[in-house]
């Protein structure tokens, strides 16, 4: 078993205590063990990431980016050793691992490029002989909270841009799923990131929770996580003057208009809905359909789930990943028993995998539930599991009506052949990304990516635009007559 370092002031460090790292795929016996860092460590991670700004923001942008650039070259060179972890930890599929280790390069070059860019805007000015321009600036030491569903390319999503524009971070992986980060933080290390420029802090967050949030040297935290640890990190920041960015729950919904392509749908939908099992912010969890059609797509929807193949994510011929943990796979399970007492019907899976090699995984097979309606829970609260609840409505006005009861508005798609219908749905539809005749995926990195309502916060991630999250606007004026 591994015994992994975790990254502080530059330099690799352990304590006295360690946390055990778990494989989904089989639970019995841990796979590596990191430091469970205590309070006065997370402390010392904020000193050195103070004195590490002090040094990154005023280092050319030339070489943030030759530094960052030669980050993203080592993870593609890394990349197997990495997927294989990540597969490790989380259980996705070797193919969805490798497909996120690759993201993640993505992620480092695109802002190393934007690190080059101009950082400001020549404007007007009423007095004569002046000059007038902004500049941004980077905002100082910021804390990041990544999940355990997407645990290397969530930081590197976070990460890239805020250090491209001259940042220092405090990184804190979620505890079940921190190999992968810490990929991450050597790949960038290795390049040649100042000492204290990036600090990863391993442990209970329980227990360092005060120490985390609580540092006044914190000038902007963002998180992607519930919507319950969302509010509490608010309310512990409270009357600070400091910046959050949240990319928070969700119960996304696909449309499927009468006139769509129904296999096509079908397959897409299975897609959306059971990729890394259902365990990512956009998957689709409700499927709207129209009454006249709503027979034939289940049928269709069914067959779909049900070739899906349930295995360890290191087998390639797995197609359907286990849960990440014993406890969300029972939460999984619960959910769906609760939809069947309040009327739903389960017209595939609903129940946990236990045969042969998966008896001590966390594996549920993937689930459709018809008869879904409006009150029920599982219409309206996240499973985050590979659970699609699929209600039936009368035409494209109701469709739209359905997809926004919802206290979220992340993601959202439409099945159509009818552009107009189509562009009603964009323009109706109330969420942070809209796909017509696809999956509702965070799409590529340039694109700007966040939800509405319970979903997020104003501070959009990916793009340009979160660099309104990790950088200042400075106004300045120069006189050069007499």
């Amino acid at each position: 078993m591994r015994m992994q370092e975790t990254l502080s002031g530059g330099e690799w460090v352990t304590t006295g205590e360690w946390i055990d790292v778990h494989d989904p795929a089989d639970v019995r016996t841990p796979i590596a063990r990191i430091p469970a860092l205590a309070p006065k460590d997370v402390t010392r991670a904020y000193d050195h990431a103070e004195r590490g700004f002090a040094v990154w923001k005023r280092t050319s942008p030339f070489e943030r980016a030759r530094i960052m650039t030669g980050a993203a070259r080592l993870i593609r060179e890394r990349a197997d050793e990495i997927a294989a972890d990540v597969t490790a930890e989380n259980g996705k599929t070797l193919a969805e691992a490798r497909g996120e280790t690759l993201k993640a390069a993505d992620f480092l070059e695109y802002y190393s490029g934007l690190a080059r860019q101009g950082y400001g805007t020549l404007l007007h000015d009423a007095r004569p002989d002046t000059q007038t321009h902004t500049r941004r600036e980077p905002i100082g030491v910021i804390l990041v909270i990544a999940p355990w569903n997407d645990p290397l390319i969530t930081p590197a999503r976070k990460l890239a841009p805020l250090l491209a524009a001259g940042n220092a971070a405090v990184f804190k992986p979620a505890t079940e799923t921190p190999l992968s980060g810490l990929h991450l933080a050597r790949a960038l290390h290795d390049a040649g990131l100042p000492a204290g420029v990036l600090n990863v802090v391993t442990g209970r967050t329980a227990e360092l929770e005060e120490a985390l949030l609580d540092d006044r040297r914190i000038v902007a935290v963002t998180f992607t996580g519930s919507n319950e640890v969302a509010g509490r990190i608010r309310r512990r920041l409270g009357d600070r003057n400091i910046r959050f960015q949240g990319e928070l729950g969700g119960k996304n919904a696909s449309v499927v208009l009468r006139d769509a392509d129904l296999p096509f749908a079908a397959r897409t939908v299975a897609a959306a809905a059971f990729g890394q099992a259902g365990q990512r912010c956009t998957a689709t969890s409700r499927v709207i359909v129209e009454a006249p059609v709503h027979e034939e797509f289940v049928r269709l929807l069914v067959a779909e789930a049900e070739k899906l193949r349930v295995g360890p994510g290191g087998d390639p011929a797995t197609t359907l990943c286990p849960l990440s943990s014993p406890r969300r796979r029972d939460s999984v399970l619960a959910d769906v028993d609760r939809a069947v007492q309040e009327g739903a019907t389960v017209l595939t899976g609903g129940r946990a995998d236990t045969e042969g090699e998966r008896a001590h995984g966390c594996y549920v097979g993937p689930t459709v539930l018809d008869g879904v309606t409006p009150d029920m829970a599982i219409w309206r609260d996240e499973v985050f599991g590979p659970v699609l609840a699929v209600r039936a409505v009368e035409g494209f006005t109701e469709a739209v009506e359905a997809a926004n009861d919802s206290a979220y508005g992340l993601a959202a798609a439409v099945f159509t052949r009818d552009l107009g219908a189509a562009h009603r749905f964009a323009d109706e539809v109330e969420c942070g990304q809209v796909a017509v005749n696809a999956t509702t995926p965070g799409w590529d990195v340039h694109l700007p990516f966040g939800g509405f309502h319970d979903s997020g916060t104003g501070y959009k991630e990916q793009g340009e635009e979160v660099l309104r999250f990790s950088t200042r606007v400075k106004t300045v004026a120069v006189h050069f007559g007499s």
